[in-house]
């Protein structure tokens, strides 16, 4: 098991899907290859972007087994759980450490709006079924519970608990988490077109969406401000923002994938009842990916930094 910095980018993978729905394992290898050959500092597996709702259990472990075979532990791996049960989240924790996962992503119970007191429960029962650290991921916006100051008070006397992927879009609570925790936790910020504030702010890392489709330009921004070249990183994040804006958005499977088509990183195949954009809407996507590869930005030597 590889021990997580939890700063950095990690990419939040797509799951590659072939022509009849199986799992797309040539293409999701290829950009994998891709991030890690930009520089990130981690891989997280079966987020909102892998589609994670609409895979079996059996994939899940499938595409774990299959990135930790492929890394060959340059990063560590980490997994997501997003169960609708206590009891199936443990299992699916036991099963991620006996295939091989560094690390585990955390999301409140699905389908169910959890209370403070329940979601208190359910992330402590989990925590305390494992020993591999766990990163909590905050997003009230999308999932319906809002993980509190208060709340993480709590957390904190959990050991293994240990970072937070940051995501209500209030670029503020950030802040106030540093302010109430100091270094307790590592802090991700889970919202691309928030990131270089959060960064600025004192974000740790940046668990990210477009990097999928632009790994170097992603890594590059987190890179210069943390060498405190600001005005670079703010140059790149300009560019990307029309970019960035495409992960805030009830089709950003979609939107993502389209962007990783165009750059040669993935395929358009979503699993139903997703489906690939069409019409007038896939062609005000495409325009905004194509202006952003027009006008592409040079990098600096970011890897040296």
């Amino acid at each position: 098991m590889i021990n997580i910095d939890w700063k950095g980018i990690y990419p939040a993978v797509t799951t590659k899907f072939t022509d009849d729905d199986r799992l797309d394992m040539d293409a999701f290898g290829k950009n994998i290859e891709a991030q890690l050959e930009a520089g990130v500092s981690g891989i997280i597996l079966g987020g909102t972007l892998g589609e994670a709702s609409s895979l079996s259990k059996d994939e899940k472990q499938q595409i774990l087994k299959y990135t930790l075979k492929l890394i060959t532990g340059r990063v560590p791996v980490i997994l997501n759980i997003a169960e609708q049960t206590t009891k199936e989240a443990i299992s699916f924790a036991g099963n991620a450490r006996e295939n091989g996962a560094d690390g585990l992503m955390l999301l409140p119970p699905m389908r169910y709006h959890a209370d403070a007191r329940e979601t208190l429960s359910y992330f402590s029962d989990v925590a305390d079924s494992t020993e591999l650290p766990i990163m909590i991921y905050n997003n009230p916006v999308d999932y319906k519970v809002s993980v509190d100051i208060e709340m993480f008070k709590t957390l904190s006397d959990i050991p293994n608990i240990v970072a937070i992927k940051e995501s209500s879009r209030d670029v503020t609570y950030l802040t106030r988490l540093k302010i109430a925790f100091g270094e307790r936790f590592r802090i991700l910020s889970g919202v691309d077109n928030l990131a270089l504030e959060s960064l600025l702010m004192g974000a740790d890392g940046w668990v990210a969406g477009l990097v999928c489709a632009f790994p170097h330009e992603t890594v590059a921004i987190y890179k210069l401000v943390k060498a405190g070249r600001t005005k670079e990183a703010i140059a790149i994040y300009r560019w990307f923002i029309p970019l960035l804006e495409l992960d805030v958005s009830s089709k950003l499977v979609q939107n993502i994938k389209l962007a990783e088509t165009v750059t040669g990183l993935g395929t358009e195949n979503v699993r139903p009842p997703r489906l690939p954009l069409t019409g007038e809407e896939r062609e005000r996507v495409l325009k905004i990916i194509n202006n952003a590869l027009e006008s592409r930005p040079e990098l600096p030597d970011y890897k040296n930094l």
